[in-house]
């Protein structure tokens, strides 16, 4: 996949959406994805170039979160957690899912394919409409799609893509 390839060929998430705390902090509660697939997801995240992983800035203290070194944080206001360059974080193993910020046409057909759902304070102004809940994987193909999205998250953070 090339950073300046768009989503176009995202497919349906198969089933339905799993059920999610409306408020903060807003996690995903069933339909959690397996512990060894949620690490996988860690230890590819935690690969990612120029990135240094750490508690979240907003998230939960079991939350671990990606960081893009402030040299390669090329992204929009809109790619990062509040003043901060984090991009990404995974929530604990009781959650799964991940929060994560996407150029705002991908995040919405992230959402219309059932991926996941914009996080509760973009209704309200409150987070930018690249802020989305993206839901755990249940099974090794959706680990790839699911990676995939964390990849475009860090590309927008780098500024790779906009």
């Amino acid at each position: 996949m090339t950073v300046n390839a768009g989503l176009c060929a995202l497919e349906e998430r198969p089933g339905d959406r799993p059920a999610t705390s409306p408020e903060i902090p807003h996690q995903q509660l069933d339909q959690i994805a397996p512990v060894e697939l949620q690490e996988e997801l860690w230890r590819r995240m935690a690969g990612l170039d120029h990135v240094r992983t750490g508690a979240s800035v907003v998230s939960l203290p079991e939350t671990r979160a990606l960081h893009l070194d402030p040299g390669h944080a090329f992204g929009p206001d809109s790619a990062f957690v509040r003043d901060s360059t984090e991009f990404a974080h995974l929530h604990g193993a009781r959650d799964g899912s991940l929060h994560a910020l996407l150029p705002e046409g991908e995040a919405a057909d992230i959402v219309a394919k059932g991926w996941g759902e914009f996080h509760p304070l973009v209704a309200s102004g409150h987070c930018p409409p690249t802020l989305l809940l993206l839901y755990g994987p249940r099974d090794e193909e959706e680990l790839a799609v699911v990676w995939r999205l964390v990849c475009r998250s860090h590309a927008f953070a780098s500024g790779q893509i906009l």
